[in-house]
């Protein structure tokens, strides 16, 4: 299981393209602080940014959204005593609506 953030890969991913926090910045028309803190986990980075950030790294954007949905459940949940059992409920019902929604087509 990977533990991997999603900040952390994509400061991998631009350390290494050797590209600057300035540049990636400016590429997504916000100020170098402000990527400096999504890369540190302190900020949350929106769908269409980690679209981009996989354009410009040439990355695969699955990956990275992955790790965007993880971290937006994991933020709901931590700290909750029910938590894990929340998730396993929520996985069920998500396959659950899946398999019907496929039906319904």
């Amino acid at each position: 299981m990977s533990t991997e953030t999603l900040g952390g890969k994509l400061r991998e991913l631009r350390e290494s393209k050797h590209f600057p926090l300035r540049k990636i910045a400016a590429m997504l028309d916000i100020d170098v602080d402000i990527l400096s803190k999504m890369e540190r986990g302190e900020r949350r980075l929106t769908k269409e940014a980690i679209l981009k950030l996989a354009e410009i790294y040439q990355y695969n954007s699955d990956e990275l959204l992955i790790l965007f949905l993880c971290e937006k459940i994991m933020s709901d949940i931590q700290g909750e005593d029910l938590g894990e059992q929340a998730l396993i409920v929520a996985k069920k019902r998500f396959k659950y609506l899946k398999d019907n929604k496929a039906n319904d087509n």
